[in-house]
């Protein structure tokens, strides 16, 4: 019985031990991590990073550094290591001595090209080249961060444009066009905030010179030229320059095609401000056939219409030329709650025309 249990005793020790042989085994090795930028300071991705016991001349272990330019490895046996950045030519770019591993520890060492020691051991060649590209570097660097601050006050001066605060634009958009005068997107900022201080003249050079900036490009943007033809077309018919006014908006529709009946729709608002009858009728006809579920545009189409409309002599009913009840009915039907229905509902009231109690709502401007 005696023998039994000590050879039971033996095996079930020998089972742990074997069991137990993976985990030791794991303990015994180490991991290393790190970083690999160039001298610029940028990452370097999916180059090799290897360790070696004989210098750098045969590759012990690989890694492989990731789209950060980080690398990582384990299960490496505990020693001292040298560790070699390496290219796709297989070539040392660079390379650390006695990088020492231990069991059970994460050992740290990064690749920081741009450190004194790795500069100075540049060939003149490879110094000029990188001078030459750190000096590239720093004005692309200059140059982003001054867009991001273009971008800021962009966005700051639209907002107060939105809110009337012109001269607040105006100030913000003369130093920035300053800064940058070839920026289109600057000008036609400054052309509105110039507009809306009523400096006609001086928003039209704005204007103006944001159009011929934008042409000028290699890849011109439609829709920013477009918009600039927009806020022009607005101060021509201010100015009592309907021929121009109208080709301007012209210019926007062909420009941004996708937006003509917006165009349209500002251009029939700016006609009728001016007082022009039969331009109000052109544009808003445009701008119905662009969108005929915008319904500002029939409205305005109405009131142009209304003004050549007779009185009856003998009913004493205002007998409207052909389309204006139309209009008038149509906008009801696309916004019956509008702010100009009970005015299309008086003026059909005055044709004798029979005017519905309730109209189908539709798609609002």
């Amino acid at each position: 019985m005696r023998k039994t249990k000590f050879w039971l005793a033996s095996l079930l020790a020998t089972l742990l031990i074997v069991a137990a042989a993976p985990s030791l085994r794991a303990q015994g090795t180490g991991k290393i991590h790190g970083h690999v930028q160039d001298p610029l300071g940028i990452a370097v991705a999916n180059v090799q990073v290897q360790l070696s016991t004989d210098g750098g001349q045969t590759a012990k272990y690989t890694f492989t550094t990731d789209a950060n330019g980080d690398y990582k490895g384990d299960g490496i046996a505990p020693g001292s290591y040298t560790v070699t950045v390496v290219n796709s030519d297989k070539k040392t770019v660079d390379q650390f001595r006695d990088v020492k591993v231990v069991a059970g520890a994460d050992t740290l060492q990064d690749f920081d090209m741009s450190r004194p020691d790795y500069i100075a051991k540049m060939s003149p060649d490879e110094k000029k080249a990188y001078e030459a590209a750190k000096a590239k570097n720093a004005e692309v660097n200059k140059e982003n961060f001054q867009i991001k601050n273009l971008n800021a006050d962009l966005i700051k001066a639209r907002q107060d444009n939105e809110t009337k605060n012109y001269a607040d634009a105006d100030a913000l958009m003369t130093r920035d066009t300053t800064a940058k005068p070839d920026e289109a997107l600057l000008w036609v900022e400054l052309g509105r905030a110039q507009y809306g201080e009523k400096k006609l003249d001086d928003a039209i050079t704005s204007l103006k010179k944001a159009i011929d900036l934008d042409a000028a490009r290699k890849k011109p943007r439609p829709d920013v030229e477009a918009s600039a033809y927009d806020t022009l077309g607005e101060i021509l018919a201010v100015q009592g320059k309907v021929p121009d006014s109208q080709a301007a908006y012209e210019s926007a529709v062909k420009l941004d095609p996708k937006n003509a009946a917006l165009y349209y729709g500002n251009e029939a608002i700016m006609m009728d401000r001016s007082g022009n009858i039969d331009a109000t009728v052109a544009a808003a006809d445009k701008a119905i056939a662009a969108d005929p579920t915008k319904p500002i545009p029939y409205y305005l189409k109405g009131k142009a219409l209304i003004n050549k409309a007779t009185v009856d002599p003998k009913t004493q009913k205002i007998v409207a030329p052909p389309g204006c009840a139309e209009a008038y009915e149509k906008y009801l039907e696309l916004d019956p709650n509008g702010q100009f229905a009970n005015d299309a509902k008086s003026i059909l009231a005055e044709m004798g025309t029979t005017v519905q109690t309730k109209y189908k709502a539709g798609k609002k401007s």
